[in-house]
């Protein structure tokens, strides 16, 4: 189930590929991979959710609730679930996501969220994570997918030296490439 289209919007299916740090900003970065290609969306995010979603890729947990974890048991509490994460937009490099929630009645909520908060509550509760095509055509990376000629190569370089300044790999996984700091 790569595409799912939700209305007029076609909504990408992408899994955490990994969280990074970059070696020369000492910025977190999560990437997340399409599906049934080989595209990224890099999502520079805060040290606190960078930490939130690795420790829960690697199977760990803190001996206390974090906040993600508190929010789900709350959800949890209340009858309700987290049915997914959708990356809507994309504005002056900062990623917009609501999440759905299916309720105790029955019913469906949406609700705005900061991405990185939407990734993490996703990972705690496996819930897919969707992205709106517009948002990947934008941002993504096709690392090695591009019809050539210069901006295809372009691409490529500044994939590859992206890749080339990751340093600790804190979520399990390959390495991918660059965007802009989440607001």
């Amino acid at each position: 189930m790569g595409e799912q289209p939700f209305g007029r919007v076609r909504l990408i299916e992408v899994v955490v590929e990994s969280v990074r740090v970059h070696m020369l900003s000492s910025q977190h970065v999560v990437i997340l991979k399409e599906t049934e290609k080989d595209r990224y969306l890099p999502i520079w995010i805060g040290p606190a959710e960078a930490n939130a979603i690795a420790m829960k890729l690697q199977g760990l947990s803190a001996e206390r609730p974090l906040t993600h974890d508190l929010l789900v048991n709350i959800l949890e509490a209340l009858g309700s679930r987290l049915s997914r994460a959708v990356v809507t937009h994309v504005t002056d490099g900062t990623f917009h996501a609501r999440l759905y929630l299916e309720m105790s009645d029955g019913g469906e909520s949406e609700i705005d969220s900061r991405t990185s908060d939407a990734i993490a509550l996703a990972v705690r509760t496996g819930s897919t994570i969707y992205v709106d095509e517009r948002v990947m055509d934008e941002a993504g990376v096709e690392p090695d997918r591009d019809e050539g000629g210069e901006e295809g190569d372009e691409k490529l370089a500044v994939f590859r030296e992206f890749v080339n300044s990751l340093d600790v790999d804190l979520g399990g996984g390959e390495k991918g490439p660059p965007t802009e700091e989440e607001g």
